[in-house]
């Protein structure tokens, strides 16, 4: 009877192949499917080593068995692996630019931010002129309601200003504010917080022992244990929001001229 080559040990092929019996006494060695080889030797095929395994240019091409890629686009870029598209960084939420920035595309995962004009800051926070930022930020938008309210613009203009805004809970909750209001007195109050023709900022205000308010009585500056005080007592709880047209500092109680 004809003798089966491939009966014993798969014919001496490799376990990668198929034996397949031809004469007999004879066969061949036939690589499976995903391998390589001469059937003795059979090894995988890797479809990432021609034309990046079909993947697109811009994307990683990794070998997942025998002949068998998956295809993940490199970051900053989004699609199947197979198609990929570039990300532009500042086309999702201008880049985590500040919304009064210009976001720029520089390079892949790179961009770059600048304020625009009339905004001054890193292109990550930008601030416009002083009235403008006080009406921004809750703390010291009180303040801003009042000036509006009584047409004081006068810190919308050119300046440069020195502006020291008591808080928006202290101004609702102080008992004396309604009473001003009434005898039409706001309006001093309110100007004995601004300082004109000059921006200056905490490290200054170390440095000086009074400065004139825009309502024309002078505000009395001391430093001691690492905090400026005004008129001896009112403290700066927050400093230096520098806007286009000077600086904003927050302090803790009313001054009153």
């Amino acid at each position: 009877s004809a003798i089966d080559a491939c009966e014993t040990n798969n014919g001496g092929c490799s376990a990668k192949a198929d034996c397949r019996k031809t004469t007999p006494g004879n066969r061949v060695c036939v690589c499976k499917a995903g391998y390589t080889g001469d059937g003795v030797v059979c090894i995988e095929i890797n479809p990432c080593l021609e034309n990046n395994g079909g993947c697109d240019r811009n994307a990683e091409c990794t070998q997942i068995g025998p002949n068998q890629a998956t295809c993940n686009c490199l970051k900053g870029y989004s699609g199947d692996g197979k198609k990929c598209t570039y990300i532009s960084l500042c086309s999702q939420n201008n880049g985590g630019c500040s919304e009064f920035a210009i976001c720029n595309d520089t390079e892949l995962t790179e961009r770059t931010c600048t304020c625009k004009r009339n905004y001054v800051g890193d292109g990550f926070k930008c601030r416009g002129n002083i009235f403008q930022e006080l009406l921004r930020d809750f703390k010291t938008s009180r303040f801003y309601f009042h000036l509006e309210a009584l047409s004081i613009t006068d810190i919308a203009g050119p300046g440069p200003f020195t502006v020291f805004v008591p808080r928006t809970d202290i101004l609702n909750t102080d008992p004396r504010v309604k009473d001003w209001l009434a005898r039409g007195t706001m309006a001093q109050v309110l100007r004995y917080h601004v300082v004109a023709c000059a921006s200056l900022l905490y490290n200054d205000l170390t440095t000086i022992s009074n400065v004139t308010s825009l309502q024309g009585d002078p505000i009395q500056i001391s430093y001691s244990q690492n905090t400026v005080y005004l008129n001896n007592k009112t403290k700066i709880i927050s400093s230096d929001a520098v806007g286009t047209n000077g600086v904003i500092h927050i302090i803790n109680q009313i001054l009153v001229p």
